[in-house]
């Protein structure tokens, strides 16, 4: 299982959990909406944060006995790192060509 079998919307996450200490989903809604610009509801985020953990780019804790808390794991690290190369790699062709 690879990066590349996310969904762009489960790469988006990967990227806000990365950016944050241990954010509660409710973190990584907020943050994602300001980047979105639209509303995202709970049936959206969670089951999608669950596929994260099931994968293991993420890991699940426990704020309290109602929120969970979300850390990025060093594969998940790993596979932003692979995806950002990937992505390099074709925006440093595409600046060759039209130079």
């Amino acid at each position: 299982m690879n990066l590349f079998d996310l969904s762009g919307f489960q790469r988006d996450l990967l990227y806000v959990i990365a950016g944050f200490e241990n954010p509660s989903g409710q973190d990584v809604k907020e943050e994602l909406e300001r980047y979105l610009d639209e509303e995202i509801n709970h049936g959206r985020l969670y089951p999608n944060l669950d596929t994260l953990v099931e994968r293991g780019y993420v890991e699940k804790g426990q704020i309290d006995r109602r929120t969970n808390s979300y850390r990025i794991t060093d594969s998940g690290r790993q596979q932003l790192q692979d995806r950002r190369e990937w992505e390099d790699g074709y925006l440093q062709a595409e600046a060759l060509a039209s130079s």
